[in-house]
């Protein structure tokens, strides 16, 4: 019989520390919380210090009667829960269920699921740290409020099933207000004049700077017009040619955001995605040789130091595969958020030695890409830096100055792993090397480029742009990012398009209400006031209690106007003109979490809905119909046939609306990186089209 219970929150944890701790522990999960308010009232004594009413969750008893028999059979429990504030409750509800002594020392922590780390943690346990929990429960308690207070209100107001909360409100601002920066843009009219010379076989592209070296824009046509007559077919002077030696750092570790962000650059993954995936790799897989273990160190972290060991490890590993010109003559020390949560490391592989190729067979295809991106950037981040060679070229024609620029990579360093994504996917070191000039030489310029362009508004937020803003505003803590996301979009608040989020008329109703009612509830330094003062409390510097008493006595104060004052706001779903073919009635386009779609008015008695047929601009090859933009059932957009079940023709890149001249199939496209690349869909007729270009049936795919 066992010695020691151990309690973790999910099997998997479980599975892979039970093997490193030997018979003596049973290890078992509570399957994450045990015990939370309940849904049915508010379960908040705001009269009597904010107490909090706990109870058991519904289909949480045999669990707790496992656990119960399971700790009355040994000597000790262990309560081993993720390092952080959600885990340190849990461990608390647990620590209180069992009647465990609160001044035992039960409580395991540690940051990576390997066997050195999980022995070390159970020779130091500690006492359950109730700064954390009171953190913790200060967030719960003050959502709770909010939820089950601000709530009702928007229901009997606007319509039911509404909800707003603390940090999703403040999100959907966020793409509110870019909406309306959007809508108020102003668009202001430049152009850009290049001049091509020929240096040999070779072009110096050179952009018109301005005139007597001072920056001048070109605003309008006339002002082109006036560059040209004076340029007047004459000879391009070259005045200086400046080389310089840039150096480019590596990105820091990943911290949840900055993984998040990463991800959805450049795996296209969704941030709930991600924190689904890399809690598996850090809970542990099975490897080969190895069994059950973790490959991440905890990945809720808004810190990007690295232990001293981990550092060696690679620094020792960059050696003897990339040389010692790879490795930097100290290790590196990444600046800290004054905002950040220091306790754990930033993410980072638990072993740099597990290489992504070594293990891609024994993983998923998205455990192999993220754990792929998070070794990649680790191994990065303690490398050398990038070198790069630049020149700027400066010529003049008669007064009027063009610059040409250009880098190329002298050393690669930390570049020959990894390049950190970015979101307007430009990036400067593009290679691009310029003909050999000097100071002096007179070249004759074989063709002028006038071009007119117009400013842009700011682009909708992307997810991972969401979440940097949200990160860099102090909106939420690394946990909250996903969720957040998550539950404005399942409340039809905005939408995802293009991979971009727009706000639904009742995002902008339910942000524009909150505005004039609940401002501070809403605001974005507010919000980030309040995350600081949570980080108070788990630091033990603030009263938990307190600082939910203030909060609370304006928030009720303005819930009380607003009951009084506020009109009925009433949302007329907008008409279409498609037939309902089950009672005749005209469908009205209404949001979900996916867009819009159309729905019979007659609901409840009718509960009809169509999605939104959106031609795809070109025709099947095999029957000649419409193809049709369609979302599959795990929404991926593909375009399939309107013959379908008779035609089962699917297309998964977008088509451009051309057909192939060769073959007549349609051709498609593929964005990357900002660039766009055409070709045909028809993979037989061009065999070295790229391999994306697939093209099938709806049950091959």
């Amino acid at each position: 019989m066992a010695d020691y219970l151990v309690i973790v929150e999910s099997p998997a944890k479980a599975k892979t520390i039970g093997k490193y701790l030997g018979s003596r522990y049973t290890v078992k999960a509570s399957m994450g919380h045990v015990r939370d308010l309940p849904k049915s009232q508010l379960g908040v004594d705001v009269d009597h210090g904010f107490e909090p009413k706990y109870i058991t969750i519904r289909g949480k008893g045999d669990v707790i009667k496992t656990l119960r028999n399971a700790s009355k059979k040994v000597k000790k429990v262990f309560l081993a829960a993720d390092p952080d504030r959600e885990g340190e409750a849990i461990a608390w509800h647990l620590q209180h269920i069992l009647d465990l002594n609160p001044e035992e020392d039960c409580r395991v922590v540690f940051h990576e699921i390997t066997k050195d780390a999980v022995q070390q943690a159970f020779k130091h346990p500690r006492k359950i740290n109730m700064d954390l929990v009171n953190a913790q429960q200060t967030r719960r308690i003050l959502d709770r409020l909010v939820g089950y207070q601000l709530s009702p209100l928007l229901w009997r107001k606007v319509k039911k099933g509404l909800s707003a909360g603390r940090v999703q409100s403040v999100a959907v601002r966020l793409i509110v207000d870019r909406e309306n920066e959007i809508r108020k843009f102003q668009p202001e009219e430049y152009w850009t004049v290049d001049a091509i010379a020929n240096v040999g076989s070779k072009k110096l592209i050179s952009r018109f700077y301005g005139y007597d070296q001072e920056k001048t824009s070109l605003p309008n046509e006339d002002a082109v017009k006036e560059l040209l007559r004076r340029m007047d077919n004459q000879a391009l002077t070259v005045r200086r040619v400046k080389k310089s030696e840039r150096r480019r750092n590596p990105a820091a570790p990943f911290t949840t955001s900055s993984l998040q962000q990463e991800a959805a650059r450049k795996l296209g993954f969704r941030a709930y995605k991600t924190m689904s995936v890399a809690q598996q790799l850090y809970e542990g897989l099975d490897i080969p040789g190895e069994g059950t273990v973790g490959l991440i160190t905890y990945m809720r972290t808004d810190s990007t130091r690295i232990a001293a060991s981990a550092q060696e490890e690679a620094r020792a590993f960059i050696q003897a595969e990339y040389g010692v010109d790879y490795v930097p003559d100290k290790p590196r020390q990444y600046a800290k958020n004054e905002d950040a949560q220091d306790a754990h490391e930033g993410i980072r592989p638990t072993s740099v030695h597990r290489h992504p190729d070594k293990l891609k067979d024994h993983l998923s295809r998205d455990q192999y890409r993220l754990y792929k991106l998070i070794w990649e950037r680790f191994i990065a981040s303690q490398m050398a830096s990038a070198i790069l060679d630049t020149t700027t070229v400066d010529s003049e024609i008669n007064g009027a100055w063009f610059r040409a620029t250009g880098s190329v990579v002298r050393f690669p360093g930390f570049m020959a792993v990894y390049i950190e994504g970015n979101d307007d996917a430009d990036s400067d070191e593009n290679g691009k090397l310029l003909p050999p000039v000097e100071e002096g030489d007179v070249l004759s310029v074989a063709d002028v480029r006038p071009e007119q362009h117009f400013t842009q508004p700011p682009p909708r937020y992307s997810e991972s742009s969401l979440v940097k803003a949200m990160e860099e505003l102090g909106i939420g803590r690394p946990s909250t990012y996903a969720p957040t996301i998550d539950t404005i979009l399942k409340r039809g608040y905005v939408v995802l398009e293009q991979k971009r989020f727009l706000p639904t008329e009742l995002g902008e109703i339910v942000v524009n209400l909150l505005k004039e009612n609940f401002n501070q509830l809403i605001d974005v330094d507010f919000t980030a006031n309040m995350e600081q003062e949570l980080d108070a409390v788990e630091d033990g510097e603030a009263n938990w209690v307190a600082l939910i008493d203030h909060f609370y006595h304006d928030f009720q104060k303005n819930l009380e106007e607003a009951e009084s004052s506020l009109e009925h706001v009433e949302i007329k779903d907008e008409v279409s003109d498609v037939p309902c073919d089950k009672c005749g009635r005209m469908m009205v386009y209404k949001t979900g979490r996916y867009g819009k779609f159309l729905a019979c008015p007659g609901f409840p008695e009718c509960r009809n809905t169509k999605p939104i047929v959106k031609e795809a601009g070109v025709n099947c090859p095999k029957c000649g119909k419409p193809l049709l933009e369609r979302r599959g059932k795990t929404r991926k957009v593909f375009y399939g046939c309107s013959g379908y079940p008779d035609c089962d023709y699917v297309l998964w890149q977008r088509p451009t609306g051309q057909s192939c001249p060769t073959c007549g199939h349609p051709m498609v496209e593929r964005q990357s990186k900002g660039k766009v690349t055409v070709f045909c869909s028809n993979e037989k007729a061009h065999p070295h089209a790229p391999a994306f270009a697939e093209s099938g049936s709806r049950k091959s795919s």
